[in-house]
C-alpha cells in the first residue's frame, strides 16, 4: 500500500489539505502541528480536506480531523469541507458522525497542482501516544457509538500514557 503523504496549499487564508495513500498515526505529529499552525494564521478563512486519493485513514487521523473541525467551528464559526470519493472511507466518515462537524462531499478536488508536500516531523513515542489518545477522545465525543467503539482503547492508552 502506498505510504501516506500530506499535500497542502494556502491562498488568502483558504487552505487545502490533501491526504494521499495509507494515512496512519506515523503522520499524526505532522498533521496535528500543521492544524495548530493553520488555525493560528491571521486571516484564516476556510479549510478543505481532500481524501479522494487516500487508500486508508486510521482512527488517529480521523480523530485529528474531527479535532480540526471542532476547533474551526469554535474559533471561527466555520464548518470545514471534507471530500471523499472512496465509498469505504465515506462510509467510515458517516458511521463516525463526521457529518456533524464537516460538510461531507463525495467529489474530488478539481485541481491539486499547486499543493506542496508537508515534511514528516519527528516525534517521540510519548508524544505519539498523547496525540493518539487525544484523537480517540475526540472521536468518542462525536457519538455514543464512537464512545462504545473506542472506550477500551482509550482506557488502555490512558494506563500507558499517565
Amino acid at each position: 500500500m502506498q505510504p501516506g503523504r500530506i499535500l497542502v496549499a494556502e491562498q488568502d487564508g483558504a487552505f487545502v489539505i490533501k491526504l494521499i495513500g495509507d494515512v496512519r498515526l506515523t503522520l499524526c505529529t505532522t498533521l496535528d502541528e500543521f492544524f495548530d499552525e493553520m488555525l493560528s494564521v491571521d486571516g484564516f478563512a476556510s479549510v478543505v480536506v481532500d481524501l479522494s486519493d487516500a487508500l486508508n485513514v486510521d482512527s488517529t487521523t480521523l480523530g485529528l480531523l474531527a479535532k480540526l473541525a471542532i476547533k474551526a467551528k469554535e474559533r471561527f464559526k466555520f464548518v470545514p469541507v471534507i471530500l471523499s470519493t472512496n465509498p469505504d472511507i465515506t462510509r467510515i466518515l458517516q458511521s463516525m458522525g463526521f457529518d456533524r462537524v464537516f460538510n461531507v462531499r463525495e467529489e474530488p478536488l478539481l485541481n491539486d497542482e499547486d499543493l506542496g508536500e508537508l515534511p514528516v516531523l519527528p516525534c517521540s513515542e510519548d508524544a505519539v501516544k498523547a496525540r493518539v489518545l487525544e484523537a480517540h477522545r475526540t472521536l468518542m465525543g462525536l457519538s455514543d457509538s464512537n464512545h462504545a467503539k473506542f472506550r477500551e482503547l482509550v482506557s488502555l492508552l490512558e494506563g500507558q500514557c499517565f
